[in-house]
């Protein structure tokens, strides 16, 4: 990041400029230069007493929605600010901006819009994405969703672009990407959610969603303008719906650099876990899981757990057998009329039940555990409260001490209250949540509950992509990136319970999975850029946020 920069925008817009302005910190040098002196009070401030204000600013507000309000306010402002504010306090500020506090500032966006951000294709705009593109800056990230699937809470429209803000400014965070160089990018294709479309403040398209062959023909022709305008750039689908998540990501994984974060990502976060749970994988290929889910989330936890095992030594059938997958109408099996095709992967045959006991056409949970003799319990269902005691005592029933992952979003949505897993296993439980959760004591000892976050994921993988120039994003690097992640977690965090890293520790852990992806690149042959140019990009973050000196350029 350069120290001093030449800067052409003078006056009022120099203040208006997020990505410029510094407010009370231009120093009387750049007030003159600028012309803006007489517009901010005398007093020159430091960025870390800027800071300190907007702590003090932040912590006045109580309500959660509020802080997040006030936050993407300040962003708005500066950049640099906002940044070094959440920065010095991410362990407080993470669930603000990202879960579980963003899952309510997507229901109410329209309610709290305040300024235009990103880019918004629509089925009126689509076929003139070429020129639109053409007015944007040089781009390197985008994370694009239609808002379908967001977070557990369904179809959320046009508010669903909050999600891509969310992990733009984590990218930023804790890979140091250019906030200037990233784009949320939100496909509004209309929306079935019936109180958006009655609510008189909604800001997205006001008709029901486009399907099928039109749906696809958009976004082709989004992808290919895209491609066209940012051939190089790293392109993060977002909560589209289960079924056109593993359909785009195949479509368009060999046309841009891409990955889906809810498949892949959480994938990836959740074998980390598991890795950390069994000594760094020691005894994975001996556990039985079942993943309580069949979304994009739940299947693409299955499928990284697969590969998981499948690096430790298994073969991919040895593996497929040790994985259970369960949705609303019971274990899928082979046989089902109409199963969908991203799911037939972890179809069993029903021939292998021949020896199981069940009361109905499929297997439920608690049936499936004491049949399968189930060790990891994986939650991805988004229906709160469903690892019930009986379900905890079945697993326990079958391993001295279970894994169990209650990784839904947002915190009303978790399968299990950790408290709760604690108490029905006298303690003896790896236990991991998605949305942060505050230890548990239970015994005299404290059990840290570590937090599935993909946070721990996604900024290092992009970093990792970007420093190497993939040409494709390949499951093994999601693999490196878990076995990355994994190594992290200090023998500290796992004496009290906890199988992830803490939050505090993002950017270190950010470095380790972004190396690991893009050494990763190299070895499949899918890298760019020369290996010296790839430890350049990895020494150090392109963005930070500090204050640069200005030089007013005349030009």
């Amino acid at each position: 990041m350069q120290s001093v920069i030449k800067v052409k925008t003078r006056g009022r817009s120099l203040l208006e400029d997020p990505y410029l302005n510094k407010g009370t910190a231009f120093t009387l040098e750049e007030r003159r230069a600028f012309g803006i002196e007489g517009r901010l009070p005398q007093r020159v401030e430091t960025l870390e007493e800027q800071v300190a204000r907007a702590y003090e600013q932040y912590q006045r507000f109580t309500n959660s929605l509020n802080k997040y309000m006030y936050l993407r306010g300040l962003q708005d402002y500066s950049r640099t600010e906002f940044y070094a504010l959440v920065r010095a306090h991410i362990e407080e500020m993470l669930p603000i901006v990202y879960t579980p506090t963003v899952g309510e500032a997507i229901e109410e966006f329209s309610h709290i819009y305040r300024a235009p951000r990103g880019l918004v294709v629509t089925e009126d705009n689509y076929l003139q994405l070429d020129e639109i593109l053409a007015g944007y800056g040089e781009t390197e990230l985008a994370v694009v969703t239609d808002a379908e699937g967001i977070l557990g809470i369904g179809d959320q429209g046009f508010g669903g672009i909050a999600i891509c803000l969310g992990k733009l400014s984590l990218y930023t965070l804790t890979a140091g990407i250019d906030p200037a160089r990233s784009l949320p990018v939100i496909l509004d294709f209309g929306t079935d959610n019936k109180k958006l479309l009655e609510d008189p403040f909604y800001l997205g398209v006001r008709k029901p969603r486009v399907r099928g062959a039109k749906y696809f023909e958009m976004v082709d022709a989004f992808i290919e303008a895209w491609a066209k305008r940012f051939p190089n750039a790293l392109l993060q689908w977002e909560d589209l719906s289960k079924s056109t998540a593993f359909e785009a990501l195949e479509r368009y994984r060999e046309k841009v650099p891409s990955f889906n974060d809810d498949i892949q990502g959480t994938g990836a976060m959740a074998l980390a876990g598991l890795l950390a749970a069994t000594e760094q994988g020691k005894t994975l290929t001996e556990q039985v899981f079942l993943v309580s889910g069949a979304g994009a989330g739940g299947i693409g936890v299955a499928m990284q757990v697969m590969n998981g095992l499948v690096r430790l030594g298994l073969t991919e059938d040895q593996a497929r057998k040790r994985i259970f997958v369960l949705d609303s109408r019971g274990l899928i099996l082979d046989d089902r009329e109409g199963l969908e095709p991203y799911k037939m992967i972890f179809a069993h045959p029903r021939s292998d039940l021949a020896e199981w006991e069940f009361a109905s056409k499929n297997p439920n949970l608690i049936e499936t555990i004491r049949n399968a003799k189930v060790t990891v319990l994986l939650g991805l269902s988004g229906q709160g409260g469903s690892f019930d005691q009986k379900i905890i005592e079945a697993v326990q029933k079958n391993t001295a001490k279970p894994i169990v992952f209650a990784l839904s979003n947002p915190t009303n949505l978790t399968e299990i209250l950790p408290k709760d897993a604690i108490c029905w296993t006298d303690g003896n439980v790896w236990m991991a949540t998605g949305s942060p959760f505050a230890p548990v004591e239970w015994k005299g000892k404290t059990h840290i509950i570590g937090q599935g976050n993909n946070t721990f994921v996604f900024p290092g993988i992009g970093w990792g992509v970007a420093a190497s120039g993939a040409r494709t994003v390949e499951a093994e690097m999601m693999t490196d990136a878990s076995f990355a992640l994994a190594a992290q977690v200090s023998q500290e965090r796992l004496d009290s319970g906890a199988v992830f890293p803490r939050i505090v520790d993002l950017m270190d852990v950010t470095d380790h999975v972004a190396r690991a992806v893009a050494e990763c690149a190299f070895r499949l042959g899918v890298a760019t850029v020369s290996h010296e140019e790839m430890e350049k990009r990895l020494a150090e973050r392109d963005w930070v946020p500090k204050y640069a000196t200005y030089e007013y350029d005349p030009s």
